[in-house]
């Protein structure tokens, strides 16, 4: 992505299709913050199911579709070499669209209100099958796939499964359908989301960025076939829940997979040819070790009986690896497109990625999104109210440090346009 070749303004989109996505993920994780600073005051009366799922989908959604759905715009035609006709366009109904529909869906599942649960089915619903289409209609006529692409292409399905199954348990919520498969459907509807779309997403992307940003040695060879195994388990697992079948070996295997990639990775940060102190390295492997440790405590529940606060830590570690890796790459992505388009502009001054946003402040981030995830794990583990209160703080901070530098990049980039001179060509 840093490399010109073969990158051209023309294939890239605007740099206001990504930021417009960034921005609005980092203002869904800081009133996701305020959400839970408002419980941990007691501010806040629901019932356990409706905090949960609040939660749940405020972080799958609000954060983590916005991110990595404004990546995606930005890394197709880089990665895989898919243009998307009229981006602005496309992605502003995608962005309006998931912006009420995440309300609307929240707000259903905190009042009940079986009418909000339709219109969030069919807003949310639109946008996020919009996106897919998009991107997944684009990448089938990819001639000769990469590990990423292919990835990617797979991540997009997995991701519109998840919609659609999502679709119909918010129909059943409702009462608009009976949802005889609802136990069933609900538990397809985790796998597709966080193993197909996050999970594997993420790794498909890592086949290219972490030698990329990094210099670091090739994957392995398992890399060609990672990305396929993944995405056939998730359809087993799929089959084997409407047969009423068990599921427990597959879970095994899918978290064996993830250990296994997850391992190699730091191997390759590991051997990187470059060993600066970057705090962006830092992200990545602390997402890995995340994963490992999530990975790990499930595949120990696939064998033996594990308490409630261990299945708690598994899930914290894999929304940490998640947000790490997110993390990590708004301080590459960010810095890096603001320089490119106004270089590519012709801007005389256009500033420099440290002058975007400095490498120091990714450290001071990385430092603030460990103390979130350890006063989590303390609550976890010990459950004291203070710290509850404390580590909803540092959600807000942790998405508040992030969204003032994404602003304060928007800004630099208008700056230079309205305020340097370009070269004369």
């Amino acid at each position: 992505m840093f490399s010109q070749g073969g990158l051209s303004l023309e294939q890239a989109p605007p740099i206001s299709v990504v930021m417009k996505f960034f921005i609005t993920a980092s203002i869904f994780g800081l009133l996701l913050g305020l959400y839970l600073l408002a419980n941990s005051s007691g501010l806040l009366t629901y019932s356990t199911y409706a905090y949960k799922v609040t939660i749940t989908h405020f972080l799958a959604l609000g954060v983590m579709a916005s991110f990595m759905l404004g990546a995606l715009f930005q890394m197709l035609p880089v990665i895989a070499g898919v243009v998307i006709k009229m981006p602005t366009k496309k992605s502003m109904v995608v962005h309006v669209l998931l912006m009420v529909g995440v309300f609307l869906q929240l707000f259903a599942f905190n009042t009940s209100i079986s009418l909000l649960y339709l219109f969030s089915a069919i807003i949310l619903g639109s946008a996020l099958l919009h996106a897919t289409t998009v991107m997944i209609k684009e990448l089938i006529k990819v001639q000769d796939h990469s590990s990423s692409s292919k990835g990617m292409l797979l991540s997009l399905s997995s991701f519109t499964i998840a919609i659609l199954f999502g679709i119909y348990l918010l129909l059943t919520l409702g009462g608009y359908i009976k949802g005889d498969s609802f136990a069933q459907v609900k538990e397809a509807h985790y796998s597709f989301a966080l193993f197909g779309w996050v999970a594997l997403l993420i790794v498909s992307v890592s086949f290219q960025v972490v030698e990329m940003f990094y210099v670091t040695p090739k994957y392995p060879i398992m890399s060609k076939y990672l990305v396929t195994t993944i995405a056939m388990l998730l359809l087993l697992k799929l089959i084997a829940l409407f047969i009423s079948l068990p599921t427990v070996g597959i879970d095994l295997f899918l978290a064996l997979l993830f250990i296994v990639y997850g391992v190699i990775t730091l191997n390759r940060l590991y051997k990187r040819k470059r060993p600066t102190s970057d705090a962006t390295v830092w992200f990545w492997r602390l997402g890995m070790g995340l994963l490992i440790i999530s990975m790990t405590i499930t595949a120990l529940g696939t064998i033996s009986s594990i308490d409630e606060g261990l299945k708690m830590l598994s899930y914290l570690a894999f929304i940490g690896f998640a947000l790490s890796i997110v993390f990590a790459m708004n301080y590459k992505i960010v810095p890096f497109l603001t320089w490119f388009h106004l270089s590519n502009q012709g801007y005389m001054e256009a500033p420099m990625m440290h002058d975007v946003i400095h490498p120091k402040k990714a450290k001071i981030h990385f430092y603030i999104h460990v103390a979130m995830l350890l006063a989590w794990s303390l609550y976890i583990l010990f459950n004291p109210p203070m710290i509850s209160i404390l580590a909803s703080l540092l959600v807000v901070l942790s998405f508040g440090w992030l969204l003032y530098h994404l602003i304060f990049a928007v800004k630099k980039y208008n700056y230079t346009q309205k305020h340097t001179e370009k070269m004369e060509w």
